[in-house]
């Protein structure tokens, strides 16, 4: 039997809490790809994200610094890395990271790094401020939107907007405001912690889905894989699902990659209205957490993934389980204070 490569594969969004990132699924599903073996090192933020700690899962990890750090901060700490790991493969999983890793891209193929990332102008376009316009251009059809810089412009919301609307932060959170203090509680708490602007969006009555895929940059899907929450927590979160067989779904997809010449793994949540309309409420550029269904249903979208990035010919998947399930739960790691210790004081565990 062929021995298979050894991969060294460095991941982000190790921060498994009850708003999960894409991390520990992504290396999960990593691990049990056919056509390599992975060595994993984990990228944390924080020195108390719980996949720093899943030994079995990430055999080393280092602390990086926010993408507001600023680009070279970014590439400094990636070379560092780099210069003790020799890294194949780098996964950005959080939204906000990926801009210095597309600006860095070219930089670090030089080094022998490889990302599978979307071009700028796509990471751009899909932007929660500029959704009004992607669907007019794609023929998608979006909730209305309204970008909102100062408190003020709330004021006048109700001459445009029906109540419920939904207040979202530009890179994260999205809360539900019947009425306008409602709006300006959510605008101050989010702002504050996500910064300006804010997206007011038209509330759309309907059932919630997903779809995850990879797109390869040339217009071709190489996965869709639709699926319903079952669970959703108060932030909103899927922490229960089910893939679902759904041509309309699939179909809208598949147009939104071949349209836009996608590159790289996505997440698009959809809303189905009374009539059976899907409206796309937002494009997440990267993997979402619960990434590990793919697996589930016979499609590795991170090994796919990685393959892509490595500039192999990847055939698209044809077909995937319907009706597979993932339940996500919480569980209590022991961690001796030693190894948090290290992780805080040395950047390194």
């Amino acid at each position: 039997m062929a021995t298979k490569r050894k991969l060294t594969i460095a991941v982000s969004g190790l921060n498994a809490i009850d708003s999960p990132g894409p991390g520990v699924a992504v290396i999960r599903a990593l691990r049990e790809a056919e056509s390599f073996d992975v060595r994993i090192i984990g990228l944390a933020y924080e020195s108390l994200e719980p996949g720093i700690f899943m030994h079995d899962l990430v055999d080393k990890t280092y602390q990086i610094p926010y993408p507001t750090a600023g680009v070279d901060a970014v590439f400094e700490r990636i070379t560092y890395i780099h210069e003790q790991e020799t890294l194949d493969v780098v996964i950005p999983n959080f939204d906000a990271e990926l801009y210095p890793f597309i600006k860095l891209e070219s930089k670090m193929k030089d080094m022998g790094i490889h990302m599978c990332l979307p071009t700028m102008e796509q990471y751009e376009e899909r932007q929660k401020v500029n959704l009004n316009d992607f669907g007019k251009k794609y023929g998608i059809k979006v909730p209305k939107s309204k970008t909102i810089h100062d408190i003020s412009s709330i004021y006048n919301l109700s001459s445009e907007f029906e109540y419920p609307v939904l207040v979202k932060g530009k890179f994260y959170d999205a809360q539900v405001a019947y009425n306008l203090d409602q709006v300006k509680t959510h605008f101050n708490k989010i702002s504050a912690k996500w910064g300006l602007p804010i997206i007011i969006q038209e509330f759309v009555h309907g059932t919630e889905y997903n779809v995850t895929g990879l797109g390869d940059g040339l217009g071709n899907t190489i996965s869709a894989i639709p699926m319903r929450k079952q669970y959703i927590t108060d932030k909103g979160k899927a922490w229960g699902g089910i893939s679902i067989s759904d041509k309309k779904m699939v179909a809208l997809t598949r147009s939104f990659i071949s349209q836009t010449k996608w590159r790289s793994g996505f997440e698009l949540e959809l809303m189905k209205d009374k009539k059976n309309d899907f409206y796309l409420l937002e494009i997440n550029p990267r993997m979402p957490a619960w990434i590990y269904l793919s697996v589930g249903v016979g499609q590795n979208i991170p090994e796919a993934y990685v393959r892509l990035a490595l500039g192999e010919d990847v055939k698209p998947f044809t077909e995937y389980l319907v009706g597979k399930m993932f339940v996500r739960y919480a569980w209590d790691m022991i961690v001796d204070m030693e190894e948090f210790q290290k992780i805080s004081t040395f950047g390194e565990l």
